[in-house]
């Protein structure tokens, strides 16, 4: 069963056209995220779902039932704000208990529902305290409290960690992974931030301006991406592209250097194509390279330590690249080495279609 439907979707502001004929179900349980640059519509999208936004054309199902016209109250939606949105003069508990008794719900399940709510999220001793005195993951963990505690059919969230930095947005994500586990309800996602859409994602829907360029399950995106938009978006660092031409079962790059075509390639022999190759898939050489990969002789450009990795940039074909390496693997700018390229993880793209081929 679907507890989201979006059937033919557009949403225009006078003479832009932010959302383009979006078809989408989100099935019961499921934790869905939109992703995509600024400008996507993915924001314009939630809203629309929420009712804040109406549509222009197409309809909106939640549950089975078409809310495309209603009023947010009437749509048994939560939703949680990237400005937690809580209200100043409120504490913890009332602001959690808000809504709650905006329904009219007798006060014995109200105070189990918060309860139950701050013990899950772990602020039960915050509860007397007003949002000025709590810290952004604090308060973040109030909105969605406030949200939970609503027991909706779907569960909406609008970019709601881009505020916190980088230490609370990871340890954010993991609560909210353990918090969809534990409800169980559907769960619709917004961010920009694909590093998120990839850890909390049961699927990922990727939108370019205002259409869906491709959704699955994150590794689907990450490993099968259908176009170079995809392949790029997805990863980090993001995927290298090098300009190559297609010599029967080898891609020969503009220096001369000769890779393996990838097996499930349908490129033909003279064809002017794309090289993809993740970071990830970029080694340095052992004794003996593997059947699919390729040696390359490279010089180091530049060195950035991550930690326990290395982000290495080096020449591959007249193009600069980057490796994804172990922390000791290489140490200085100019230092020679081989390179071992898993070309079996490799995508090969049509630069004029855009498309992986």
């Amino acid at each position: 069963m679907s507890d989201l439907k979006i059937t033919n979707l557009h949403k225009h502001y006078g003479a832009f056209h932010a959302v383009k004929g979006i078809n989408l179900e989100v099935p019961s349980g499921e934790f869905t995220v939109l992703v995509g640059p600024s400008g996507c519509g993915k924001s314009t999208l939630l809203r629309t779902i929420a009712g804040l936004e109406e549509a222009s054309e197409g309809s909106v199902e939640i549950g089975g039932r078409d809310v495309t016209y209603a009023r947010p109250r009437d749509r048994d939606i939560a939703m949680v704000f990237q400005n937690y949105a809580l209200y100043p003069y409120l504490n913890v508990k009332d602001n959690i208990a808000f809504g709650l008794r905006a329904r009219k719900f007798a006060e014995p399940e109200v105070e189990k529902r918060v309860a139950r709510a701050a013990e899950m999220l772990g602020i039960g001793h915050l509860l007397q305290r007003f949002p000025r005195e709590l810290s952004g993951g604090q308060r973040q963990r109030v909105a969605i409290g406030r949200a939970i505690v609503r027991d909706a059919i779907l569960y909406l969230f609008d970019e709601p960690l881009s505020n916190l930095d980088a230490q609370l947005r990871d340890d954010m994500r993991v609560e909210i992974k353990r918090l969809h586990r534990e409800l169980g309800r559907t769960m619709v996602y917004v961010t920009h931030d694909q590093i998120e859409a990839m850890t909390l994602a049961d699927r990922i829907v990727l939108l370019r301006d205002g259409i869906i360029e491709q959704q699955g399950a994150p590794l689907d995106l990450f490993e099968r991406p259908e176009n170079r938009f995809v392949a790029g978006f997805l990863g980090s660092p993001k995927m290298n592209f090098v300009k190559a031409t297609v010599k029967g079962k080898t891609v020969a790059l503009a220096d001369g250097t000769a890779l393996p075509l990838p097996q499930q390639s349908k490129a033909k022999s003279g064809q002017a194509v794309l090289v993809g190759i993740r970071p990830q898939y970029i080694a340095l050489a052992g004794p003996r390279a593997a059947a699919g990969h390729a040696r390359v002789p490279v010089v180091i450009e530049l060195v950035q330590p991550t930690g326990s990795r290395v982000h290495v940039t080096l020449p591959l074909g007249g193009t600069s690249i980057v490796a994804d390496l172990a922390a000791h693997d290489v140490s200085k700018p100019g230092e020679k080495t081989h390179i071992d390229i898993d070309m079996t993880r490799a995508i090969v793209i049509d630069p004029a279609t855009e498309r992986v081929i």
